[in-house]
């Protein structure tokens, strides 16, 4: 007799790569508070660290001796992404941490046919993990370079977030990250969208910054948050005692803006959903 069961399919959780190919622009710093204030509100959140320097595991208080699987194992196809996730100290925030051995990882796929899409075939077969079934979001800490680590992450995602650092040379090399964002949707995925622009280390006592966050609004208009991250001493202290910075000191002027970046963030999504 026919089993007529209905297969149940679960749904794929959003997935947000942060990116810039300039360093030090706040990108892990807004992956762990993001995914912090994501959980806060009561979304169950992964963050899978892609850059080989692993501060997205350090910020999150993961030691470097119990990174037993990581996303270099996942890329190399050796683990399932399910295999290298581990709990974090935030409720909802689980992290698939990163080791120096992502340094090899390009040298070891690249002669793939599958090498950009490692990280995809991951997340999805991710979704018929028991324990990841209620994932709703997956937010992507990328490597500062555009490359095939980059180009993974882009290829998995359905949009990319991209922290804009307040300073000088803020817009240089953003044409280059959105022709790149480009191309992925053109080549490898056509669903990608640039789901916002947020500014980060802004400073109120520095004219450079008021005039960086008009140059970069005229630019690119709506697609700015209107959330903006301070430059704030608390947020740049959390990491060093493995915490993200809305654990240790909620009332800082940094936590707070991460819990309205979030909001924004749940926003958006919700109308590039009712868009699609």
């Amino acid at each position: 007799m026919t089993d007529l069961t209905p297969i149940i399919v679960p749904q794929r959780p959003r997935v947000l790569a942060l990116a810039n190919q300039k360093g030090g622009v706040g990108k892990t710093t807004t992956a762990i508070n993001l995914g912090t204030a994501l959980a806060a509100i009561g979304e169950k959140v992964l963050i899978v660290d892609l850059d080989p320097q692993g501060n997205a595991s350090t910020g999150l208080g993961v030691d470097r001796r119990s990174r037993k699987s990581s996303t270099y194992d996942v890329l190399c196809g050796d683990v399932g992404l399910g295999q290298a996730l581990q709990e974090t100290s935030v409720p909802g925030l689980f992290l698939a941490p990163s080791t120096l051995d992502l340094l090899g990882v390009e040298l070891e796929i690249a002669g793939a046919k599958d090498r950009a899409l490692r990280l995809k075939k991951a997340i999805d077969e991710l979704v018929y993990d028991q324990r990841c079934s209620d994932l709703t979001y997956i937010l992507i800490d990328c490597p500062p370079s555009l490359s095939l680590i980059t180009i993974n992450a882009m290829t998995a995602a359905d949009a990319v977030l991209v922290p804009l650092q307040c300073e000088f040379f803020a817009l240089e090399g953003l044409s280059q990250l959105l022709k790149t964002v480009e191309q992925v949707r053109q080549g490898l995925n056509p669903r990608l969208v640039i789901q916002g622009v947020v500014l980060t280390m802004y400073d109120p006592r520095n004219n450079l910054s008021g005039q960086v966050m008009a140059d970069v609004r005229s630019f690119l208009g709506d697609k700015v948050y209107e959330t903006v991250i301070p430059r704030n001493v608390r947020v740049s202290e959390a990491p060093s005692y493995g915490k993200p910075a809305l654990l240790y000191d909620l009332r800082c002027s940094g936590s707070q803006a991460y819990l309205k970046l979030a909001s924004e963030v749940i926003k958006r999504e919700r109308s590039l959903r009712a868009a699609a």
